[in-house]
């Protein structure tokens, strides 16, 4: 297969062709700053948010006053979190073993020291217990976060459940939906959340703009100062090009979701099945059905998730192992192999995290994909298992035992 196969969906999404239309468009078009109401221009640029926040807010049915642009999803997050509690000044928050960075580091900083931390375990399959938060949550709990669907296992919450318990408690409960807008069906009125994260990179638009649905009933203050665009919650200059594509994603997926994500969920089964049929040691994460459309996670007891990557790439394919958030440390260009805490909240030994691989598809990719995937795979794991030593001690043990 020639053209390159893109199993990354998660981290990034390819620019999908209307959004990349739009910002062509865009970019011919003579506009100024959104903020400058008093002239043609200006006016244009801001017709432009308007008609974007619309696109954006429809995909998950809130008030077009609901939605704020930001740079992404964590931005969103910190928005979130420290826009909330900043008016608090002590609680108790409870957060998923499994969320992403930009809300673990928030809950490790010690400007939260005020606040009471809880964490909030998950079974072996991923998901979030609904009855475990209902025995830890207390009148002095002031906030719930749980990730909707984790980009790493594809596990998808009974967020619904868990925002029932949330609205009985009087508890504003927020959600990291960054890897699940646009390929589950969202309407966060139905399942009464307070605040949701998104992003416009893993749903087909650019990178660089993501959104954080806010109620209304909900009061939150600003990260920074200067300005008081996006309705005073996120000052400074909107990112015009990233919205215009963001809504142009949006509005393109809205229509065809419920079809294109019964076809990807297939493509997804399907490749499951192809792994599970033709190769050894694998161990699958997430739960097998409650999980992202397309999405398969595994690790393998004898090869290493990095160098799986490295060869399926040599072979056009690009995957992903562990959280792209993560892989890098700090300062350095050195990749970070510490187990994954995602993988070690489900079970996955230790020693074996380093071997997880995430495959997520999207809405353009085929079953022509999935199943040249499936054929170059099993000899690209023969190959590096021949090239592990533990792969050869095992061998050893197993011949001894006559197995």
């Amino acid at each position: 297969m020639a053209k390159m196969v893109y199993f990354d969906r998660v981290a990034t999404a390819l620019l999908a062709p209307e959004a990349k239309k739009a910002v062509a468009n865009f970019m011919n078009d003579s506009v100024g700053n959104p903020s400058a109401h008093i002239h043609s221009a200006g006016i244009a640029a801001g017709t432009y948010v308007d008609k974007s926040r619309t696109s954006v807010a429809g995909l998950i049915n809130a008030g077009v006053n609901e939605i704020f642009f930001t740079s992404g999803a964590t931005e969103s997050n910190n928005l979130a979190l420290k826009g909330f509690l900043s008016e608090k000044n002590s609680g108790e928050i409870i957060i998923s073993e499994i969320e992403h960075y930009s809300i673990l580091d928030q809950i490790n900083n010690p400007a939260l020291d005020r606040f009471d931390i809880k964490t909030l375990k998950v079974d072996r399959n991923g998901l979030v217990i609904p009855e475990k938060l209902e025995e830890i949550i207390t009148d002095e709990t002031v906030l719930v976060s749980v990730i909707m669907a984790s980009p790493e296992i594809g596990a998808v919450q009974p967020i619904k459940e868990i925002a029932r318990i949330c609205r009985k408690h009087g508890v504003t409960f927020h959600s990291d939906a960054t890897s699940a807008v646009g390929y589950i069906p969202i309407d966060v009125k139905g399942l009464g959340l307070d605040m949701m994260t998104f992003s416009s990179q893993t749903l087909g638009g650019p990178m660089g703009v993501g959104a954080l649905y806010v109620n209304s009933t909900i009061s939150l203050n600003p990260l920074f100062d200067g300005g008081n665009q996006e309705m005073g919650f996120r000052p400074g200059t909107e990112n015009l090009p990233g919205i215009v594509g963001f809504g142009a994603a949006c509005q393109a997926i809205s229509p065809m979701m419920a079809d294109k994500s019964s076809r990807l969920t297939e493509l997804g089964r399907k490749l499951w099945r192809g792994i599970e049929e033709n190769i050894e040691h694998i161990e699958f994460t997430g739960h097998r059905e409650s999980r992202l459309p397309g999405h398969v996670s595994f690790w393998h007891r004898f090869v290493e998730g990095e160098s799986l990557l490295l060869h399926l790439n040599m072979k056009g394919v690009i995957a992903a192992s562990g959280s792209a958030c993560s892989s890098n440390l700090k300062g350095s260009d050195e990749h970070d192999l510490r187990a994954s805490h995602v993988l070690t909240a489900v079970g996955v030994p230790e020693e074996y995290c380093s071997g997880s691989i995430t495959f997520s598809l999207d809405y353009y990719n085929s079953e022509d994909e999935v199943n040249y995937v499936i054929d170059i795979l099993p000899e690209i794991v023969h190959r590096l298992e021949a090239m592990s030593p533990v792969y050869e001690d095992y061998m050893k043990q197993r011949e001894k035992h006559g197995r």
